[in-house]
């Protein structure tokens, strides 16, 4: 098979989910002495839909010193330090691009999220405006911005100016409208998002996605009859979609049909046996028909522990470090809003990896949890649970990133989708944390919509300055809200199995 053929059928692989058959083939290629640019970027590329970022790296590497004067070679190595949260770096990469002539829209959105990582906001407005005016219709970028804007001004038109230039731009509709919504909810106005998607979905009915958000936002609204409504309509457009059986699922545990929405889940959950979110939600409904799965799914005392960090060598006290670390994570904090589509209110979250940062501080505290992570997989040990079967006693990042949250802050319960192993870890804690009233604790357990009968938390753990919480990424997690002066510092990360 000659090379082009070779690159052709690996970009089909990956275009079809099957990564590891996609890295076989551009393996070969790139083995030889002289592997082309083509192969070099192709190789890449699987490499990262494998996770493996880092590895990346190297090949982008390679191409940019065998093809110097390549602008997408330098496009693509700057791509790459971005995805690992190496921002000053990525911003230098787009720089050298642009200088050897590249102008595409992609490469001003990689500049635009190295330079806001790099906290130079008013260039990365800038480089966000240059690659909406090369792709007005890039639906993706558009949200992006418009949330980049709501977090820095806080100003909901600004944000949704952006979303109207993409629709006329020719972006599709019904994910902007989503973002839309999602924007509205976020600055505290779930009416006017529910309004939207309503009306959208009487104007569109076929869009899954539009359907989808509608009973979210009923469900948030404890309007489940609506709810029923819109779900339907979304089996209907998308019959057999995963997400929309979710969604029946989640409708029929605010109707009281927990039966019917555990033998959903168990269906699914056969074409999807990894499927985080699936099993988050079988536990739920496991719990509701007091089914033994939920022991297994949610054994709080084997699976949730919190472990107090030991203090990292170079410094001289525990205390010292979480100063130290303190005082970098808030520099990385310079958002008054926080962003609209993650589970935090009342604060702020950073954008970017934190493994990518050159900090002695941050690098620390990645070496340091490397202990307790490993203690941690040991514990849970080997087994047939969706957990435990995937325990290969190793790990790598998949995210991480800092909190930060201000009085009356929360995070809305929970799970992470992309995780195995997800955890919080506290580096300033309110004083208000101390009491008996759980201000301030994370709780697991209580999903974020109505159910029918009730489920509250049913697992609590005291946040302290040094202390890092694992557990499954597939339970249900979140924070009791918390009033005080003080603010709520931490690190979250996943870590799934290397």
């Amino acid at each position: 098979m000659s090379e082009a053929a070779t690159l052709e059928r690996a970009e089909a692989l990956m275009a079809e989910g099957r990564t590891a058959e996609a890295l076989a083939l551009t393996e070969a290629l790139v083995s030889g002495d002289a592997p082309t640019h083509l192969a070099l970027a192709s190789h890449s590329g699987a490499l990262k839909l494998s996770g493996r970022v880092a590895d990346a790296l190297v090949f982008d590497r390679q191409a940019i010193q065998r093809f110097e004067t390549s602008p997408v070679a330098w496009h693509n190595y700057a791509a790459t330090l971005d995805d690992l949260g190496r921002a000053a770096e990525a911003v230098e990469a787009c720089e050298q691009s642009f200088r050897r002539g590249m102008d595409a829209a992609q490469t001003f959105a990689v500049y635009a999220r190295a330079l806001r990582a790099a906290g130079n906001h008013p260039r990365a407005d800038y480089a966000y405006r240059q690659s909406l005016m090369r792709a007005p219709g890039e639906n993706a970028v558009a949200v992006e911005f418009a949330n980049y804007l709501w977090m820095q001004h806080g100003d909901v038109a600004k944000a949704d100016a952006i979303l109207d230039l993409a629709f006329h731009g020719g972006a599709p509709p019904a994910p902007l409208l989503v973002a839309k919504a999602t924007l509205y909810d976020a600055a505290g106005d779930t009416e006017r998002a529910m309004t939207l998607l309503d009306a959208a979905s009487r104007k569109m009915p076929d869009e899954v996605i539009v359907m989808m958000a509608a009973t979210d936002f009923a469900l948030r609204l404890e309007r489940v009859d609506e709810a029923e409504r819109f779900v339907r309509l979304a089996e209907a457009a998308g019959p057999g979609e995963r997400a929309v059986i979710q969604y029946a699922a989640i409708v029929d545990l605010a109707q009281a049909r927990p039966d019917a929405a555990l033998a959903k889940l168990r269906e699914a959950l056969e074409t999807y046996p990894e499927d985080q979110s699936l099993w988050g939600w079988a536990a739920t409904a496991a719990r509701a028909v007091g089914d033994p799965l939920y022991g297994e799914l949610c054994d709080y005392d084997a699976m949730v522990t919190a472990y107090d960090l030991p203090t990292p060598e170079g410094w001289a006290s525990l205390e010292a470090f979480l100063g130290d670390l303190g005082k970098v994570l808030k520099t990385l904090h310079p958002y008054g809003q926080h962003p609209t589509n993650q589970s935090l209110r009342h604060g702020s979250q950073t954008m970017h990896l934190l493994t990518g940062s050159d900090d002695p501080a941050v690098r620390a505290f990645f070496q340091a949890v490397d202990g307790p992570l490993r203690e941690h997989m040991a514990r849970l040990g080997a087994g047939t649970d969706p957990l435990r079967r995937r325990n290969t006693f190793d790990y790598r990042i998949q995210g991480a990133w800092s909190v930060r949250l201000r009085s009356g802050g929360f995070h809305k319960d929970h799970y992470h989708p992309e995780g195995w192993l997800s955890s919080a870890f506290y580096v300033e804690v309110p004083e208000a944390a101390q009491g008996d009233d759980k201000q301030g604790w994370i709780r697991f357990g209580q999903p974020p919509f109505i159910t029918d009968p009730p489920l509250p938390p049913d697992h609590f753990i005291k946040p302290k300055p040094g202390r890092l919480v694992l557990f499954p990424s597939y339970m249900w997690h979140g924070t009791v809200p918390f009033t005080s002066d003080e603010t709520r510092l931490s690190i979250a990360f996943d870590a799934v199995p290397r």
